[in-house]
């Protein structure tokens, strides 16, 4: 009978780079290409409008390893939340008088919070002015005290939380479960993992999501999923994904279609991963100063085949797309079956936003 060992490191020899590339991104596509099925047959607006009716979609707006969207069964895994530093009596009872306030109102604007209460202002995380009250509302969201119910031009709508929150795993076993059932969550979405984004997702990221975590339930959590997951090394790199994916299948082929991809996609979120892959550092510039720039205000990386070969920064003028274009290589592919793709995927930018076809 084989050793554990050795089918380890026959796994790991039989895996390159190019084909820990190939099967990151069809893994990946699963949920790109739902996504890219959604966009062919929607509108911007039609989104819009879908994510203002959070009620009937069991999802919530909160922070998991990043702010976003999350369904209410993992929501509910990461309260109650219990501060690391206590509320001061005085926030203590402005967040009583807030909670009474939107419990009589309903649904709240920050800016009603704010007329009412005037609450003044704060130094806010990039070390600017922020309204108080919007600072307040924020922390009562994260504390699960309030929810998001929609947003207005963009602005949070608050109401109080609809359903009370469990009051927690009962013993250490539980609490255990819970947290790898998040690292598991995490895993799901990016993986493959090289081991320094595994190990700084969850004792970093998901420590903002479970403060009520210490440090070092978070580095066990880290050896559990290592003990858990699949794994190789590959060019002097450890790589982790679920156990029951099969990187070297055979069904884990690129198509033909590319994709400009979103800054914050998860094939493209980790940093670290991409420079990996793809050999080439792509940089978010929309807060860059102009000058500075090297890839443009809003580059989206473009995707064809296995490959991140360019990106584009696509805006709408007078009524058409406009799209300007860079390749890692300098030049774009010769090949008639790119031209054809990226023709596509503009295509399908200008149906997403109504715009004309051309």
């Amino acid at each position: 009978m084989t050793s554990k060992p050795q089918r380890t490191e026959r796994r790991a020899d039989a895996l390159s780079k190019e084909r820990i590339v190939e099967a990151a991104i069809a893994l990946l596509d699963a949920e790109l290409r739902a996504r890219l099925t959604l966009v062919q047959q929607a509108r911007a607006e039609d989104l819009e409008a879908l994510r203002n009716r959070y009620a009937s979609l069991g999802i919530e707006e909160d922070f998991f390893v990043n702010y976003g969207f999350l369904p209410r069964a993992h929501h509910m895994l990461l309260h109650p939340r219990t501060p690391r530093r206590s509320w001061t009596p005085g926030n203590k009872k402005r967040a009583q008088a807030v909670l009474e306030f939107v419990q009589s109102r309903g649904t709240v604007h920050p800016r009603e919070v704010d007329a009412h209460f005037a609450h003044g202002s704060v130094t806010n995380y990039w070390g600017g002015s922020s309204s108080a009250s919007t600072h307040l509302l924020d922390n009562m969201h994260y504390y699960g005290l309030l929810r998001v119910v929609r947003r207005d031009n963009g602005i949070r709508l608050y109401a109080v939380a609809a359903h009370e929150h469990a009051p927690g795993p009962a013993n250490a076993e539980q609490r255990r479960h819970n947290i790898d059932a998040l690292v598991d969550v995490i895993v799901q979405k990016y993986a493959p993992l090289p081991a320094a984004s595994l190990s700084g997702l969850v004792r970093s990221r998901l420590g903002v999501g479970l403060p009520q975590c210490r440090g070092e339930q978070l580095k066990q959590a880290v050896s559990r999923a290592r003990a858990r997951l699949a794994h190789a090394q590959v060019d002097g790199v450890d790589w982790y994904w679920p156990a029951n994916e099969n990187p070297p299948s055979r069904k884990y082929q690129p198509d033909e279609e590319l994709r400009l991809l979103a800054p914050f996609d998860p094939i493209v979120w980790d940093r670290r991963r991409f420079e990996l892959f793809w050999d080439w550092a792509y940089r978010f510039e929309a807060y860059t100063k102009a000058p500075k720039r090297k890839l443009g205000y809003y580059a989206l990386p473009m995707l064809w085949r296995e490959r991140v070969i360019g990106w584009g920064n696509v805006s709408v003028s007078d009524g058409r797309l406009v799209s300007q274009l860079g390749y890692v290589s300098g030049q774009a592919p010769r090949d008639s079956v790119f031209k054809h793709a990226l023709e596509q995927e503009l295509q399908r930018m200008r149906a997403f936003l109504s715009l004309q076809p051309e």
